[in-house]
């Protein structure tokens, strides 16, 4: 399935994949950090954000996942904050090591972009994932859904953090 001009980043793009809705189950992923495997069962149980962004190296996208990570620090174990791009493993190591953002759990799709796939942020002109945020419950339906339209601006933080709070 694909999405025609459904995201702005330097000009309309298309986006591979379903739209998600709230009521929604949470399609399954598997993900990349460092050499390790982060799947999407490993956050059953406990309400989790998935934050997703273009690239870790740009403006808007730092400042998302420093937001996140500030919300993660706060909220503590009882939820998990997970943010997802194509960047390399490293890169978003090395980011998150120069940045002090140690809250969030930050992985990869560039192996095969299926997390993209699934969850409709796969931008397939440029090969990387749109910005998006999720809020996924305990038992594992999606609450909370908003797909950014453009590369350049940041989700609403707020509506997201109000439906997470919810869910604690």
């Amino acid at each position: 399935m694909e999405r025609a001009n459904a995201f702005d980043f330097w000009g309309p793009k298309t986006l591979v994949g379903p739209e998600l809705k709230v009521g929604d189950r949470a399609p399954a992923f598997t993900l990349t950090r460092g050499r390790e495997s982060v799947d999407s069962t490993q956050f059953a149980g406990k309400p989790l954000v998935i934050s997703v962004i273009p690239s870790i190296d740009t403006g808007v996208c730092s400042r998302q996942t420093h937001r996140f990570n500030q919300e993660a620090a706060a909220l503590g174990d009882t939820v998990a904050i997970l943010t997802v791009s194509a960047d390399l493993p490293f890169a978003q190591g090395r980011w998150c090591g120069a940045e002090g953002v140690d809250k969030v759990i930050m992985a990869s799709d560039h192996r095969d972009m299926s997390f993209g796939a699934a969850y409709g942020t796969y931008v397939k002109e440029l090969r990387i994932e749109s910005r998006a945020v999720f809020v996924v419950d305990n038992e594992g339906i999606i609450r909370y859904v908003e797909y950014v339209p453009a590369g350049g601006q940041e989700p609403n933080y707020d509506a997201a953090l109000a439906v997470l709070k919810e869910l604690v």
